[in-house]
């Protein structure tokens, strides 16, 4: 019984092991936090049943208790103390007009001239993104991450977070900002540049 679980926990492991490990990675931006969830995901996944069959559905399968790992682990951190400064450097005011468009000149100096699904392929967008989330508070990456990567409904992040939906707007409001800033400067002005050249 012991060399069975010790040889589907080595199957999974090898199957599944890196692409949780980057999964996890994107959302808590910890290493350590990342292996931890990686373990107690397939913790969970020796002691769970499997029900479907193939590669994909059981990535599926690892994916989907990843993302329970993942919120847990939010819920767990939420009660930490967190600084909520805004690090861009600008007010939120020198961005937007009145009723909430951008400002003409606080557009970036480069134009997105690709399609936006062609960029999410490219490996060196996602990594711009993860430096990019690495410069954002704690809690704004948290905001981010459950909300548009994960897609969680405002309610259920500010009751994971215990945040008001005042506070979550404008938690959400200000990592846009910065991600917006962050990715004109650091992906899409170099991938102008590699058009220029």
């Amino acid at each position: 019984m012991t060399d069975r679980i010790t040889t589907d926990a080595q199957s999974l492991i090898d199957a599944h092991g890196d692409a949780l490990y980057r999964f996890a990675l994107v959302r808590v931006r910890d290493k350590d936090a990342a292996e931890d969830l990686v373990q107690e995901t397939f913790l969970a996944a020796l002691q769970g049943t499997y029900r479907e069959s193939g590669p994909t559905a059981e990535r599926r399968w690892m994916i989907g208790i990843m993302k329970h790992k993942v919120i847990d682990y939010f819920r767990r951190t939420s009660r930490e103390p967190i600084q909520q400064a805004d690090q861009s450097g600008r007010a939120a005011e020198d961005t937007f007009l009145d009723d909430g468009h951008w400002k003409p000149e606080a557009a970036p100096m480069q134009a997105w001239t690709e399609q936006p699904d062609r960029l999410i392929e490219r490996r060196q967008f996602w990594e711009a993104l993860a430096g990019c989330m690495d410069r954002l508070p704690p809690r704004a990456a948290q905001v981010f991450t459950l909300r548009e990567l994960d897609e969680l409904e405002t309610d259920q992040i500010c009751e994971l977070l215990q945040l008001t939906p005042t506070n979550f707007g404008v938690i959400l409001y200000r990592a846009r900002k910065q991600l917006r800033d962050c990715l004109g400067s650091r992906y899409f002005g170099q991938a102008q540049e590699g058009l220029n050249a």
